[in-house]
């Protein structure tokens, strides 16, 4: 098909004598829905994932009806071919309505059906829709042979609709709260298979009662035409809650630099401890404790305990084969390798191409990353397998503090779909657990960062002298994070290997995630590509 441009926003209605249940099944609406509106609309959306790259055309993969009794919409499976010769699959659900007072948000298409004029919208805007897939799922059958596969967990059982709103603005999904009691995620980028997400948070509610994410009560798969399962949305318990660990240590290093100003603290004289080493709170010094305080030190403990309990509730599977641990092996390197070189060759790319956007330190950084990129490399080619002893599981792969809830002193684990850049067999690929501990450390990492640039202005104490305490900080929070981890893990039977292999793998996967994270700083923010600079740039140099 020729590329197309974007066309002008049809603003009369479109005229087409068939009934609603029968318009997708009418090739010249198809043809005119997907080249003259769709490609407009879909770019403007908040889920799309496609905005860095050139749209050719879009076809109708899948089209399916959502429906109860007379009361009709359709879910479309939307394939969105790029210039760059790669496609990407969007779930969008339709409505069409005659009310205008139900079409002012995302309408897509004035339209006229068998002489009623009205509009094409989003069918997750219109609150009938909202409660169809609610009783859809409360009232779901044990086994669904039908295309639109309905689930419903045994703890769903608050079974009557009473309301349904939106949560927040999401980017790459849509929630639904229901009855202020559960959230429905429509998942918006999907895959042909089952999402992660689901998977994971089944897994850990229904078969090991893992309490610290939010239950799973529900889901909406669809098997396509090739037999996929495809999983177009996840209900789960709410949990309410004082918002996300990344608010709250945001916070937290807010107030711990501030006392660090305000008691004028030498850095040269507050002891300093050996970077992974396991640390328990009577190991750290009394002035550390006095300058961030005792309580700080026992929500990191708490954190990294339930931390422990997710890999402990994930590697402990010996009848599920997506669930069961694994050895380390050849294939394992290779995909990891090949993976990984291709990706820190794109960040090298985005590197050079960017240089012009930075400045200062951010500068000095990122020359020193392209200057050692054959030191970098051979970091990353430097995994041999055969050397490690612990076992692989299932991960959250994304684990970060913006995934995590607090709630009354504790905290809560949630959104289980994986690295974004990743395919979906990459997502369901087992991993070293110390890849999440490593992705949580680079959070820890972020937050300091962000707090000291944030506050620049504010503090009596220079850049240097900051950048200090931000290092001598983390020091102490991930060597506590791990004595609690590691303590858990062992005495749970669960092998993330002998001591020199872990700090290996904690090393090998900090750099892979600040490599990661340069490349979506560099095309997000620019002005913020020096935190995993500086990152990377402690990795190489320690």
């Amino acid at each position: 098909m020729a590329e197309t441009s974007v066309k002008t926003q049809i603003k009369t209605p479109l005229v087409f004598d068939v009934a609603w249940e029968q318009l997708l099944d009418d090739s010249n609406f198809v043809s005119v829905f997907l080249s003259d509106v769709l490609e407009e609309y879909i770019q403007k959306q908040r889920w799309y994932g496609g905005k860095a790259s050139k749209l050719k055309y879009i076809e109708l993969a899948e089209y399916f009806r959502i429906q109860q009794k007379e009361e009709v919409y359709y879910g479309l499976i939307l394939e969105v071919n790029f210039v760059e010769a790669f496609y990407q699959h969007y779930f969008l659900p339709i409505a069409f309505v005659t009310d205008e007072s139900l079409a002012e948000k995302d309408r897509i298409l004035p339209i006229s059906i068998k002489g009623n004029s009205g509009y094409i919208i989003d069918a997750v805007n219109i609150e009938a829709f909202r409660k169809l897939v609610f009783e859809r799922i409360i009232t779901a059958e044990p086994i669904d042979r039908t295309k639109v596969k309905y689930h419903k967990s045994a703890q769903l059982l608050d079974d009557t609709y009473k309301s349904s709103r939106f949560m927040g603005l999401e980017q790459s999904n849509t929630s639904i709260i229901y009855n202020d009691t559960s959230v429905l995620k429509f998942f918006r980028r999907i895959y042909s298979d089952k999402n992660p997400d689901y998977e994971m948070s089944r897994y850990l509610s229904e078969k090991k009662e893992f309490k610290n994410t939010p239950p799973y009560l529900g889901s909406i798969n669809i098997e396509d035409s090739e037999k996929d399962i495809i999983t177009i949305a996840l209900m789960q318990k709410m949990i309410p809650n004082e918002g996300d660990a990344w608010d709250f240590m945001l916070k937290e290093f807010k107030r711990i630099f501030d006392a660090f100003d305000s008691k004028k603290l030498n850095i040269n004289e507050v002891p300093k401890t050996e970077r992974f080493l396991k640390l328990s709170i009577n190991n750290i010094p009394a002035i550390i404790i006095d300058w961030v305080g005792l309580d700080f030190l026992k929500r990191i403990q708490i954190l990294s305990k339930r931390t422990a309990e997710m890999h402990i509730a994930l590697g402990s599977e010996f009848e599920e084969m997506a669930f069961t641990p694994s050895h380390y092996n050849g294939d394992y390197e290779v995909w990891l390798k090949n993976r990984l070189l291709y990706q820190f060759q794109n960040r090298l790319n985005t590197v050079e191409n960017n240089l012009d956007k930075l400045d200062g330190m951010a500068l000095v950084l990122a020359q020193e990353f392209l200057d050692k990129k054959n030191t970098i490399r051979k970091r990353f080619v430097n995994f041999d397998w055969t050397k490690l002893k612990g076992q692989r599981i299932r991960v959250h792969g994304d684990y970060h503090l913006g995934q995590i809830l607090v709630k009354d002193n504790d905290f809560h684990i949630l959104d289980f779909e994986g690295e974004p850049e990743s395919t979906i067999r990459d997502r369901k690929v087992k991993q070293p657990p110390l890849k999440d501990v490593a992705g949580l450390f680079r959070s820890f990492h972020y937050a300091i960062y962000t707090t000291i640039f944030n506050n620049l202005k504010n503090y009596k104490s220079n850049t240097e002298t900051l950048f200090a305490a931000g290092e001598l900080l983390y020091d102490y929070i991930i060597g506590l994070f791990l004595g609690t981890y590691i303590t858990e893990v062992r005495d749970a039977n669960l092998n993330i290997g002998y001591n020199q292999e872990r700090i290996f793998l904690l090393k090998y996967a900090l750099l892979e995630k600040a490599v990661y994270e340069l490349g979506y700083e560099l095309n997000s923010r620019p002005q913020w590509a020096i935190i995993p600079l500086k990152g990377i740039s402690n990795i190489i140099n320690n």
